[in-house]
Formats: C-alpha cells, sequence, structure tokens
C-alpha cells in the first residue's frame, strides 16, 4: 500500500522545483521530506529524483506518476463537492485570497453580501499576488484566488487548477489638472508620444502593461518617475512629473489633483483577471455561491467588465 502522505511530497516538489521549496510549504523539514520520496521510490521500485548539479529534478517515471496523483486530487475534489451538494446551503469556511485593489474593491465587500445571504458561510480573507496565490492555492491553504492573468502564472491547460474569466480591468491615463487633455471624453496613446511619463519599476506588471501598450501605440515613453505603489505614481503625477495609466479599479487618493482620462483607440490596455481554485474546487457549493456574488459585484461596477480580447 503506497502512502497517500509520500505522493503529496513529490507532488509538492514538482510544484516548488526543490526539495527545500516543497519542505517549507508542507511545514517540514527538508530532510524529513527527502526521506519520504527515498520510502516512496523504495516502495515503487523506480528512481523519483535525479542529481543536476546541486539539485535535483523529478525523473521520468516521477513525471508519469505526477499526471496521475493530480488527477486523482481532481476527482477526490469533485467527489467532495456533491457530497457537499446534498447538504442543500453553502456552509463552512472558504478562505479567499487576491491582490490588495482586489480586496479593497470587491473581496471585501463580498464578506458583507455573503454573511447576509448565507449565514452558515464563514469567509476568510488574504491578500496575496498571484504567485503566492497559486502556491497556497496547491498547499491547501487557500480554496479560491482571484488573480491577475500574467505570463508566469500556470498554463491554462495545467491539470491541477481550474480558471475562469471573471473580468477584464481597463487602465485609465491620469493626469494633473490643468493638463491638456484633462478636460477631454477620451484620449488616444499615439497622442501621448512626447509626454513624460510615471511607470512601474523593472519587472513589475504595471510596467510591462505600460510599455507594451506605447509600443503597440508606435512609441517607447520618456521615462521621469518610477514606483511600486499606486498612490506614489498617483502623487508623481499630481506633482506635475508626468502622465500614467493606472487600472480604474484602483481608488486614487482623494486629496489630489488628479483627473482620469478613458484611452480610446486600438491600443487600450487592460488587466486581465481569473478566479482560480484547484481543479475540481469550482463545484463546491460553498465556491459557487461566492462567485455568483463577485460576478453581481463586477456587473454593477462602473467600466470594468468584458474587453476584447485583441486589445491589451
Amino acid at each position: 500500500m503506497i502512502d497517500l502522505r509520500r505522493l503529496h511530497v513529490l507532488r509538492a516538489i514538482a510544484h516548488h522545483g526543490t526539495v527545500s521549496g516543497a519542505a517549507k510549504a508542507l511545514h517540514m523539514s527538508t530532510s524529513a521530506a527527502s526521506q519520504q520520496i527515498r520510502l516512496l521510490a523504495k516502495d515503487l521500485g523506480v528512481p523519483l529524483l535525479e542529481p543536476v548539479g546541486r539539485g535535483v529534478r523529478l525523473s521520468s517515471a516521477a513525471q508519469v506518476l505526477i499526471a496521475h496523483i493530480d488527477a486523482i486530487e481532481a476527482m477526490w475534489r469533485l467527489a467532495e463537492a456533491e457530497l457537499q451538494a446534498t447538504e442543500g446551503e453553502p456552509s463552512g469556511m472558504l478562505r479567499l485570497c487576491g491582490f490588495p485593489t482586489a480586496i479593497a474593491t470587491l473581496l471585501a465587500p463580498l464578506v458583507d453580501t455573503a454573511r447576509d445571504r448565507h449565514p452558515a458561510l464563514e469567509l476568510r480573507l488574504r491578500e496575496a499576488e498571484a504567485s503566492e496565490s497559486f502556491d497556497l492555492l496547491f498547499a491547501g491553504e487557500a480554496d479560491l484566488a482571484l488573480v491577475e492573468a500574467t505570463p508566469d502564472n500556470p498554463p491554462p491547460e495545467d491539470i491541477r487548477f481550474d480558471a475562469q474569466t471573471v473580468f477584464n480591468d481597463p487602465f485609465d491615463l491620469v493626469v494633473p489638472g490643468g493638463h491638456w487633455c484633462a478636460d477631454g471624453e477620451a484620449v488616444d496613446l499615439r497622442e501621448l508620444e512626447r509626454e513624460p511619463w510615471i511607470i512601474g519599476v523593472p519587472g513589475s506588471m504595471h510596467r510591462r502593461h505600460v510599455l507594451t501598450a506605447c509600443s503597440n501605440a508606435g512609441f517607447r515613453p520618456t521615462v521621469h518617475g518610477e514606483a511600486r505603489e499606486w498612490n506614489v505614481i498617483a502623487v508623481m503625477v499630481a506633482h506635475k512629473m508626468g502622465v500614467a495609466l493606472i487600472p480604474r479599479l484602483v481608488d486614487l487618493p482623494h486629496h489630489l489633483d488628479l483627473v482620469r482620462v478613458p484611452v480610446s483607440g486600438p491600443f487600450t490596455p487592460f488587466r486581465h483577471f481569473r478566479a482560480v481554485t484547484l481543479r475540481g474546487g469550482a463545484r463546491r457549493p460553498s465556491v459557487a455561491a461566492v462567485m455568483e456574488i463577485l460576478n453581481e459585484q463586477v456587473r454593477a461596477a462602473e467600466g470594468i467588465g468584458p474587453l476584447p480580447e485583441t486589445q491589451s
């Protein structure tokens, strides 16, 4: 009989890429994780890890086994969802995670609505960016994550996760009061080639969005400021250091003299958001109830929603 806990350790190594990373996620020592894999390899009679330099990688036998483990996990979650559906009213604890703006504008208000609509359901929130959210889901420390789609996310065909599109959040041009385009109804990015720009720091998704949008519009922005936080970018714009693209969902400081101008034309950038669960988890009654409320909020929110996939 195979010890399923050892299979879980192997699956964690495949997810995190190292034995030490898997051990940390599973709250065990690296030596204990290694011992579990050695015992599993002995039980199966095949090598599971191969040395590569100072590290290790999964053997071909381990990669075959991982696919079966993921399928077994997904089938078990589907069974759990069907069992829970027989209980009627959604109940128990549901752990949500998401990026800061999502918590402030969507997930925290969602808790209030869910509390009134489903009193037997208890929701917990945790702030997490996309990469951490996938780790939390995989480790069983979150049940539903709201994440921005990025090239670094697991691919759509990843058997471990289910993802569904929730909304697209367009970027607005943000300028200081008195700027030449502050009184306009909309602006085409091609009109802003000569403007100084405030963008995200190197490596940030905001920087990637801005550089891609400007490149599509035919120019490379002249950068006069870089920052990590939306509020810092807003302050720089308010002090007339440059213009910026800021997502519509972001609530700007009200004391600053700033004007949002919608971006028009074929080069409108947007953030693409998905709700993610472990494979099979979306069928849980509690998850379905929360997704219903989330979709209601998105439909009610001004300016966010579906945009053509060819834009960005």
